[in-house]
């Protein structure tokens, strides 16, 4: 997948950032001396985290070059790194491993927590959240694209089509690991505004990596095909906002001393 595009993901920064602060809110760790934001991207927590635990040290990791000059534009007190957050490791345990809405990118979550918990000092804290709507009508309608088109050759092999568990698969995965343990899921009532906004939502995250392996005039034919699909399954209500409910997983783990 070539780089993220800031602007079109921050279209939706509010109902992308709610969850996110819902997770940072359930942490409950006082004074921290290291915070890492795991898949930081634009880096648009640093404030959060600054405001609640202005004594650590905050480091932001993300692979994208075009988030983290954002990132580092907007926050240059703040220290950003760029690697594959799937192999990137801390030089020190540190107290505080939050990672929002990045981890369902990554496979292998079996062999991928555990590792990342190991990372975190003991008593110390790992929190995540990961979109879990892929049986929504929102990525269906991807799959449906997908398979539906004279591009389904290209595409099919990179389709994950469950890339995130459930709540019972991670705690087997990590209750035996930790001193505490909670594991929650939030459907948020999405309330969007504008044209076919479900289709912009998406295509600033899941959607893009189906675009990006696509050149002209097929990557525009597959964004076409998909909206008119999206557009049907989220009509517009009387006052033209349109309803998109969003689940989200919520893990919170203690390691163990």
């Amino acid at each position: 997948m070539s780089d993220w595009d800031p602007a079109q993901y921050l279209k939706f920064a509010g109902e992308r950032l709610r969850p996110a602060l819902d997770l940072l809110a359930r942490i409950p760790v006082a004074t921290p001396r290291t915070v890492v934001d795991l898949g930081c991207g634009a880096g648009n927590l640093a404030p959060m985290f600054m405001q609640r635990w202005p004594q650590a040290r905050l480091l932001g990791v993300d692979s994208s070059s075009q988030m983290l000059a954002r990132a580092r534009a907007d926050y240059p007190q703040v220290a950003f790194v760029q690697a594959d957050f799937a192999t990137w490791r801390p030089d020190q345990p540190v107290d505080v491993l939050y990672s929002n809405a990045a981890l369902h990118w990554l496979s292998g979550h079996d062999v991928l927590f555990p590792a990342l918990l190991e990372t975190v000092a003991p008593g110390g804290w790992m929190a995540v959240q990961m979109p879990r709507n892929f049986a929504a009508s929102s990525h269906t309608c991807v799959i449906d694209t997908i398979e539906q088109g004279p591009w389904r050759s290209r595409l099919e092999p990179v389709l994950r089509r469950n890339p995130v568990g459930t709540p019972r698969d991670y705690w087997r995965l990590l209750h035996d690991r930790t001193a505490a343990l909670d594991i929650w899921e939030i459907e948020y009532q999405q309330v969007l505004k504008g044209d076919n906004p479900v289709a912009e939502f998406i295509k600033g995250s899941w959607l893009k990596q189906f675009l990006d392996r696509l050149e002209e005039p097929e990557r525009s034919a597959f964004e076409a095909s998909y909206r008119e699909r999206v557009r049907t399954a989220y009509p517009p209500e009387a006052d033209g906002s349109t309803l998109f409910p969003f689940r989200r997983l919520f893990i919170l783990a203690q390691r163990a001393a």
